[in-house]
């Protein structure tokens, strides 16, 4: 590897690293934040996402989303969850306003309304930065940048002789604290490199329609959008309680044994029903499409009859996270959000002190 060709790494992965540092710094700690989600929910809001257990069965969704109308009459759905796996779950409904309620599953009662909480707040900034579309077309970009970087940085990492390659693999803790941040910076973003590309490619995943064509190129296999339903069964539909009760009723007993089934409106105002199934690896989800006025099928898309970059579409939420990998994936996956938090600060470090460096020489 030449002088010169290394150079020019150098040069790109450190304008990208300050045009960006901000921005991965915010997206790795909100991550790393994010990660345990559910088990903080768990925890923290235990008194209102269970109630004791009954022998009771469930009371439909006609009550329940009766109830949420008398509350709020003007305040449109959009998203409703329903746990079949734990019967004393609460019925998630979430509005426009960031707005979720919580009801009882046994008697439709409500048992406490949240307005958008603090990890809500992580995610939103996560994913947008609390600027809307701009702050998502920033973030989504900034990501991208960070790949090149990691990828840049391995390039640099590489050692030009073999004999320093041990020197590569670790922290010499005994060093001045210029060396300790210099060896922090590139010892640990070489070990968690392989991860953060994964973090990162996962994450454009959601963002750009190109890096999703590019895994059907890999996988040698198109991305389906679902199979148009030919019979058109007309659902009552004169009004939403109904409409939802007959929809969840209808899909658990054409496809049963879901564990938990999500309802969502998409910006094209279709109706989104997720179903989602026990599983051992990639994510067993049955996807239903409904006219979002009518609540008259429109397609379904279903797990059994996934390709390969169905299957990875299914299992990408997972892989960025780390659920994929249970636990142990949480944990290295958090443990590695906070490596990619650090690399933006040891790196404007280094580039400060070389900074003064320069300076004290010229003034010299």
């Amino acid at each position: 590897m030449t002088k010169g060709f290394k150079k020019t790494i150098r040069q790109i992965h450190l304008w990208l690293g300050l045009a960006s540092g901000l921005i991965v710094f915010i997206v790795s700690i909100t991550g790393f934040l994010y990660v345990f989600e559910e088990e903080i929910r768990d925890f923290s809001q235990k008194e209102y996402l269970h109630v004791p257990v009954q022998e009771k069965s469930f009371i439909g969704l006609k009550t329940i989303i009766e109830n949420y109308k008398k509350l709020e009459p003007k305040q449109k759905i959009t998203a409703l969850k329903v746990n079949r796996e734990e019967p004393n779950a609460a019925v998630q409904i979430s509005t426009k306003k960031k707005k979720t309620y919580y009801f009882n599953p046994y008697d439709g009662s409500l048992i406490n309304k949240q307005s958008s909480d603090w990890l809500n707040i992580v995610l939103e900034i996560h994913r947008t930065l609390l600027l809307g579309d701009v702050g998502e077309f920033i973030q989504g970009w900034s990501v991208v940048i960070f790949i090149i970087m990691l990828i840049t940085g391995l390039v640099l990492w590489f050692p030009n002789q073999k004999r320093l390659l041990k020197q590569s693999l670790k922290i010499k803790w005994s060093g001045s604290f210029k060396r300790v941040n210099y060896d922090l910076h590139q010892v640990l973003g070489f070990y968690a490199s392989i991860i953060l590309l994964l973090i990162a490619f996962s994450g454009t995943y959601f963002k750009f329609d190109t890096v999703k064509k590019s895994v059907s190129i890999v996988t040698g296999s198109k991305l389906r959008k679902g199979d148009e339903v030919l019979s058109k069964e007309k659902i009552d539909s004169t009004t939403i309680p109904v409409r939802y009760n007959n929809i969840y009723e209808n899909a658990n007993s054409k496809y049963p044994g879901a564990t938990s089934v999500s309802f969502s409106i998409r910006k094209t105002g279709e109706l989104r029903v997720r179903m989602t199934y026990p599983n051992d690896w990639a994510r067993n989800q049955n996807t239903l499409f409904f006219d979002g006025k009518t609540g008259q099928m429109l397609r379904t898309k279903l797990y059994k009859d996934n390709n390969a970059a169905d299957v990875y579409e299914a299992s990408n939420h997972d892989l960025h996270t780390g659920v994929f990998f249970g636990l142990t994936g949480k944990i290295i996956w958090s443990l590695v959000s906070l490596i990619g938090a650090s690399l933006p600060i040891t790196g404007f470090i280094i580039w400060w002190k070389k900074g003064k460096k320069k300076t004290k020489k010229i003034k010299a």
